[in-house]
């Protein structure tokens, strides 16, 4: 009787550990597809501010009531680097990013699953190489390449590690044959379960970007052979 009581509990756990994983996936899905209708979606800029602030909000009260979860922080992270680049400096952007980096790394120390820590260095990575250095801000390019490559080395085929890969390569280097070809592995990036938005959107910011770069190099950027 004890064995199949313990038996009966254990699968109890296990079935309310899966409900409580399902649900945190869940709301990391919702504030996702938030933020991509409000980047992708929203044509007016003061409308699209008061729509990442109340993401940013709604996003600290799930982390906040789920503080196992680490999804909320990184989308109230990643909203407010979206928002500090709407506003710019006059706007507070320099605070709004110094927060988005404090949520990444808490949310980094609690072991999220593969996509979300992928979606963390990338972040970390674009945050540092467009933010300025020192003494202003905490940009550094050494910690920008250091988080993309950690990125990409999770997931070669992430669209955000190589996009932002490509951005770096491509604003901040002369490695444009190289930018480009991040850009295409970019493009061709697999779909992801829920941000068709999203994934068509950035997808032609990286399309875009490669016209450019192909534009500077006169020439068509091709993949080597062994990518």
């Amino acid at each position: 009787m004890k064995k199949t009581i313990s038996i009966i509990a254990g699968l109890i756990i296990s079935t309310l550990a899966i409900i409580t994983s399902a649900q945190a996936a869940d709301t990391g899905l919702e504030l996702a597809q938030r933020w991509d209708i409000i980047k992708y979606q929203t044509a007016d800029q003061d409308a699209r501010i008061a729509a990442y602030e109340k993401l940013i909000t709604d996003a600290k009260a799930a982390a906040q009531a789920d503080s196992d979860n680490p999804a909320p922080k990184v989308w109230a992270a990643i909203t407010l680097a979206t928002l500090g680049g709407e506003v710019g400096a006059m706007g507070g952007a320099l605070s709004k990013v110094t927060e988005a980096k404090e949520l990444l790394e808490a949310a980094l120390k609690q072991h999220p699953n593969l996509e979300l820590e992928t979606s963390i260095h990338t972040t970390l990575g674009s945050l540092y190489y467009q933010v300025p250095g020192w003494p202003i801000g905490f940009g550094d390019e050494d910690k920008a390449v250091e988080h993309l490559e950690k990125a990409l080395k999770l997931d070669p085929t992430s669209l955000g590690a190589n996009f932002w890969m490509g951005s770096y390569l491509w604003e901040e280097t002369s490695q444009r044959e190289e930018a480009g070809r991040y850009f295409i592995k970019a493009i061709a990036a697999p779909a992801r379960a829920g941000r068709a938005m999203a994934d068509k959107g950035r997808k032609a910011d990286a399309a875009e970007l490669l016209a450019a770069v192909e534009k500077k190099l006169h020439h068509k950027v091709k993949l080597a052979k062994s990518e």
